[in-house]
């Protein structure tokens, strides 16, 4: 039997459970990413990049299409009213999902000037939107539509739907990818995945205080991924990080310290917390998709 542990600290044993395996639920993918629970509709919703689909995997196993023509759409997250949000390669966009279907674009531009392709994106507490802004859509047209960046940093940005307002609250990365809000959201981790096409940068996740008018203060790496990058990661309700990596899924606990892997036969690019009681992880991975039980769960709001 494929062995889905390393364990390297004896508390990552009570973060995981002995007597499951990891299953392989959908298969055949180009490049699998954004996985989103979606608990209205008890149904995980994921993204295949080049293949321009969403697609959704229901309890019964079943895996169907969401959504075709998706505009190479990546990160994908749910508001507080229950709408799917998505970043869009191929619109450079953060669109959202009205309850009936229809899709608005919520921000394509900064300063007047085209993002470069919206990669993952998370929503606070108070509604804001917040996403990364790499160029991984615009370098060829695999993943996207290739074209020249016209924003002079790779920002990550803060969106208000409510006046329309976009700002950059980080600039300082070379390839800003996922990003989580700490559950108390005084804290912000985003992923620096630069050394995806330059060794020289550091494949770390990195860690903002969140002031009280929702700028970003006090950046400093938070953990290092020690095979491959970080891309996607999640939250659990003791506020240990759950990180995507080359191997497999990473979990650190609130101080950095790496306590264990979840070993996957394909290289992870995300995952998310769901199934019918929160402890089913749910991981995004090349050509796949694949889920294990664990004994944690997202904080529920």
């Amino acid at each position: 039997m494929f062995e889905p542990y390393q364990i390297l600290d004896s508390r990552f044993r009570d973060l995981v459970l002995a007597n499951v395996s990891l299953r392989k639920i959908s298969g055949g993918h180009l490049w699998a990413e954004g996985p989103v629970w979606v608990p209205a509709h008890q149904c995980l919703l994921f993204s295949d990049i080049p293949n321009q689909t969403i697609f959704r995997w229901m309890q019964d196993g079943t895996v169907n299409v969401f959504r075709k023509n998706a505009e190479f759409a990546n990160g994908n997250t749910i508001d507080g009213n229950g709408r799917l949000v998505t970043c869009q390669h191929g619109t450079r966009s953060v669109t959202r999902t009205e309850h009936n279907g229809k899709i608005t674009t919520l921000v394509d531009t900064f300063d007047g000037k085209r993002l470069n392709s919206p990669n993952d994106v998370v929503v606070k507490a108070d509604g804001s939107i917040w996403f990364t802004d790499p160029t991984y859509g615009i370098l060829s047209n695999y993943e996207g539509n290739k074209s020249v960046p016209e924003q002079v940093d790779r920002n990550v940005f803060r969106f208000d739907p409510e006046t329309g307002n976009v700002v950059s609250v980080a600039c300082d990365f070379s390839q800003p990818n996922g990003l989580a809000f700490s559950n108390d959201e005084k804290l912000l981790y985003i992923a620096e995945s630069g050394s995806s096409h330059d060794k020289g940068i550091p494949a770390v996740i990195r860690v903002y205080n969140v002031r009280d008018d929702n700028t970003l203060e006090n950046g400093r790496d938070f953990a290092e991924i020690d095979n491959g990058i970080p891309d996607g990661f999640r939250v659990d309700c003791d506020g240990n990080i759950w990180c995507s990596a080359a191997d497999g899924v990473h979990c650190f606990d609130p101080s950095g310290m790496l306590l264990g892997k979840i070993l996957v036969p394909e290289t992870v690019s995300n995952l998310t917390f769901g199934g019918a009681r929160g402890n089913e992880l749910l991981i995004t991975a090349t050509t796949s998709v694949y889920a294990i039980h664990v004994n944690s769960e997202a904080l529920v709001r």
